[in-house]
């Protein structure tokens, strides 16, 4: 199967790239640019450097005999038999649409796809959808909350995935298990949500910010520093809002804050989830054994609900959720804590924001669509360092 990458030029697009290169499925790449058409990828990304040439790189001879020279989308289109787009918000519509004339499905890594109606994305957006009868054919590209209806669409003709945003994926993988009504899979009563706010602070690497330069990801602004940005206002907060309210079945108060950390990449999130029940312990007084039972408990109800699924590492006690452990892979790891009263729920969770968060889960996302093995070209372990 050939793979199209529109946007091949940007982090999300080498990522893509890069990922697909070691798929045993793919057998070529075509790789187009809106911004830098005729221009060899190597030139941009020096570490593909070897394209094509099958005897340096079994894998790098996916990229042909065109040395992996970035094409236009059109063409790109037209050689494929899936696409990926790797491009900002408000200009995959287009390629969707014209992919679905052709007769392939098209996974969208930016927010096009990511909404059920025209008015919120318009909102946050600044711009209406210009073919809304595409999202009929679209989806919510997050596995482990809706793999069964991703699998419903596409078994029914082309279909677009909604590839959600990294902050999204890191906080609704940290609710899931929480939220969903059907998640005592542990026979105990320990994961009823309180009618308080969830709020969840997030911490990113700098290439979330993208491949072109600015003063926030100037080395001499962010290096050496932390600091929040978009407070109360970016635009995962829709996201994560309508994710969450579907697992719960209603809507949940969240409040959102972004910050950016001196890191290339990774995300870490810290996500308190108020309980139901009154709480166990005074508020003057550590930690108790049985709040300690209790969060066993909650952590076994985690590990029992993600259970069957590959990309997600419900870590042990004692051991927290840091990017260093899932760098380059597509994994989501999770640690477990009660505040010292027992009526917070406190999640870590940590992701690759250019795997996990971009690259990593649309490629299983087309493992899904296409019934590939879905961890196929995924299996890559962390690298620590």
């Amino acid at each position: 199967m050939i793979a199209g990458i529109i946007g091949a030029a940007g982090y999300a697009g080498a990522e893509l790239v890069r990922l697909l290169t070691a798929h045993q499925k793919i057998t070529g790449l075509v790789l187009a640019s809106v911004s830098k058409p005729g221009e060899a990828i190597t030139s941009i990304y020096p570490n593909f450097l070897g394209a094509g040439k099958a005897e340096n790189n079994p894998a790098l001879a996916k990229f042909g005999d065109t040395g992996a020279t970035l094409i236009t989308p059109e063409s790109c289109i037209s050689a494929s038999d899936i696409v990926f787009g790797a491009l900002p918000a408000g200009t995959g519509e287009g390629y969707a649409a014209l992919c679905l004339k052709k007769g392939i499905s098209y996974i969208d890594l930016s927010a096009d796809f990511r909404f059920d109606d025209n008015e919120t994305y318009s909102a946050w957006y600044g711009k209406p959808w210009q073919h809304p009868e595409l999202h009929q054919r679209g989806i919510y590209g997050l596995p482990e909350f809706n793999k069964e209806q991703i699998k419903k669409l596409s078994a029914a003709g082309p279909c677009i995935i909604g590839n959600p945003g990294c902050y999204p994926t890191a906080v609704s993988l940290a609710c899931y298990p929480a939220l969903c009504e059907n998640a005592n899979t542990a026979g105990t009563n320990c994961l009823k949500l309180g009618s308080g706010q969830i709020i969840a602070d997030a911490i990113s690497g700098v290439s979330g910010t993208g491949r072109e330069p600015s003063r926030t990801n100037h080395f001499s602004e962010c290096s050496d520093s932390a600091s929040a940005y978009k407070v109360g206002a970016h635009r995962h907060t829709p996201e994560i809002n309508s994710t969450i309210a579907k697992m719960a079945g209603r809507f949940v108060p969240l409040v959102f804050t972004p910050h950016l950390g001196p890191l290339n990449r990774g995300i870490l999130a810290t996500v308190y989830i108020p309980l139901e029940h009154a709480p166990i312990a005074s508020s003057t007084k550590p930690q108790t054994k049985e709040i300690t039972e209790k969060e066993a408990a909650v952590r076994n109800n985690y590990a029992l609900f993600y259970k069957d699924e590959p990309f997600v590492r419900v870590l042990p006690e004692n051991l927290y959720a840091s990017t260093n452990r899932v760098r380059q892979s597509n994994y989501c790891d999770l640690s477990i804590h009660l505040d010292h009263t027992g009526s917070v729920l406190i999640v870590e969770s940590a992701i690759d924001n250019m795997v996990k968060g971009a690259a990593g889960q649309a490629v299983q996302n087309m493992n899904i669509i296409c019934g590939f093995d879905e961890t196929e070209g995924l299996t890559a372990l962390p690298a620590l360092f």
